[in-house]
């Protein structure tokens, strides 16, 4: 197994196969990561050194000159995160491509992550019922038969509950049995539905999960409700409108709502910010909690997403133990994203600082923001203007009109009246509901028209519109600087060469590298700073 699981490097350097102490020697064996190495001290200068336990072991034996202080086995990038994850969802390699909305995070993309062992998320937030089935009759059909794993978005919409149901419904209907659930704050009928559905018990006892959630949080009391069972009166509720039955139900109410977490640290789009070093071991902390409260059989695995863009940064989350590691902003900038060119091109030039927060379509009434790509576009500031403006006034009507003429033109590019009119149309036929409620308060419908700038806006940079470029709206953070900077002078550097299993395989293998890096200094190997940098290569 382990040589089916080898990945090839190319031009790889000359590595000395007998005991080495100097830097060049040291450096030269760390990137054999698949090979077990030997941790030697020379006895009359006391310095350790390292040996290729293969070739150069057999020097030692019988030796007076050596002294054997350790060894290190074999590391693979496959076994850096949880075994069980791998197991349970039949993957290769512990790394999850996220879901990015409107179908960024492609079908192509998707069908990718799948065939190289690891797991994509379809990007369906924000995009119509219509859209996203012919999105799964494309997965489904490509990875008929493979048994490959995959999966798609939930995102909880509580202004739309109808919505969030149908999407439920589909995936229900269409035996999508990987959902990455996004933006929850509290549990919904829908999300308990789905991952209650299909549970069975063996006549041991065991009981067999068919539908996975992925659960994407930064705080603290959303891990809490999806790492303990579902509320009974939620699950009565289901079985009294005939949703799941009163054995999934019982069954349900023994187990997690979710058994794979991941926590979102500082990210691109909807983000608290939060430092990874700081949330992810307070949700690891409650994980240990809530398994013992409970007496979990199965483990609950937690994974790290959110400012992950380099091998260092990947190796770190491992480290802190976490049971895979997820990607977003890096991969908006690979082949298969659904981004246009030119915006894939203005991330490849995004730094670290280049990141700043703007207000969100979805929730632009309640102030929320999201983190999005400032260089080289003036969508953060006109949208910073907007919601000014929707602060301090009551309607449109009270906007001083040299004000209003200003954001007709540079914003807008057309009359707010006509703004109105097209927002009218779309909001009838998507819900009817929203077009009542402006017609009855002059401030929801500001927010409306205002939302009509920031909705399209991420449209225009996913269709390139060459006339709305400094209106692009590219959700962003500061992982996409880091992986600039990273690549920077080697193959990936150039956005055409960025295929998402590329990036995956290098991040992997660098931080694989790291991992065997840090290993060997804390036996006291004097490991040089150079080895801490995995340069990116084509990997097989």
């Amino acid at each position: 197994m382990q040589h089916q699981n080898r990945i090839h490097m190319n031009n790889m350097r000359e590595t000395q196969s007998h005991p080495g102490f100097s830097a060049s020697d040291i450096a030269s064996v760390l990137p054999l990561i698949r090979e077990p190495v030997t941790i030697i001290q020379d006895v009359s200068t006391g310095r350790l050194g390292v040996c290729r336990s293969g070739e150069g072991s057999h020097l030692l034996k019988d030796s007076s000159q050596f002294r054997v202080m350790g060894s290190l086995p074999p590391l693979y990038p496959e076994w850096l995160g949880d075994r069980s994850f791998l197991e349970v969802h039949g993957l290769r390699f512990p790394y999850v491509a996220g879901a990015m909305f409107r179908g960024i995070a492609s079908t192509t993309m998707v069908i990718a992550m799948a065939r190289a062992g690891m797991i994509g998320f379809f990007g369906a937030a924000g995009l119509s019922i219509n859209a996203l089935e012919r999105a799964l009759d494309e997965i489904q059909t490509t990875l008929e038969g493979t048994g490959l794993p995959w999966g798609s978005n939930l995102i909880h919409s509580p202004g739309e509950p109808d919505l969030e149901e149908a999407v439920v419904d589909l995936y229900l209907k269409r035996d999508v049995q990987r959902i990455s659930a996004a933006a929850f704050m509290t549990l919904s009928p829908n999300i308990v539905r789905y991952s209650a559905s299909g549970l069975q018990a063996d006549p041991s006892g065991q009981i067999h999960r068919k539908n996975h959630v992925f659960a994407k949080l930064s705080r603290p009391e959303v891990a809490h409700h999806f790492m303990t069972p579902p509320p009974k009166d939620i699950l009565d509720f289901l079985v009294s409108k005939n949703k799941i039955t009163r054995m999934e139900a019982d069954l349900a109410a023994r187990l997690p709502l979710a058994e794979d977490i991941t926590v979102e640290a500082d990210s691109g789009g909807h983000t608290d910010n939060r430092p990874l070093p700081a949330l992810f071991p307070t949700i690891l902390g409650l994980r240990n909690a809530l398994m013992d409260r409970y007496g979990y059989v199965r483990p609950i695995r937690v994974g790290a997403a959110g400012g992950i863009g380099t091998p260092s940064a990947a190796a770190a989350a491992f480290a802190m133990g976490a049971a895979y590691v997820l990607t977003g902003s890096i991969n908006q900038s690979a082949v298969e994203s659904g981004l246009s060119p030119e915006g894939k091109k203005m991330l490849s030039k995004a730094n670290v600082v280049d990141v700043t927060m703007a207000p969100a379509a979805d929730m632009f009434e309640l102030g929320v923001k999201v983190q999005v790509l400032k260089q080289g576009t003036m969508f953060c500031s006109r949208a910073a203007q907007l919601w000014e403006l929707y602060s301090k006034y009551d309607s449109l009507k009270a906007i001083p009109s040299a004000t209003r003429d200003k954001i007709e033109k540079t914003i807008f590019r057309a009359s707010l009246d006509d703004i109105w009119s097209e927002t009218h149309r779309f909001f009838s036929e998507r819900n009817p509901k929203e077009v009542e409620k402006a017609e009855k308060n002059e401030k929801y419908q500001m927010a409306l028209i205002f939302r009509w700038y920031l909705g399209n806006s991420a449209q225009w940079a996913m269709t390139g519109d060459p006339n709305r470029h400094l209106d692009y709206q590219i959700c962003c953070g500061p992982s996409m600087g880091a992986f600039n900077s990273w690549v920077a002078g080697s193959f990936l550097e150039k956005p055409e060469n960025r295929s998402v299993t590329n990036i995956a395989l290098n991040i992997l293998e660098g931080a694989a590298v790291i991992t065997r890096a840090q290993q060997l200094r804390s036996y006291g190997v004097p490991v040089p700073e150079s080895s801490f940098i995995f340069f990116p290569r084509p990997l097989s």
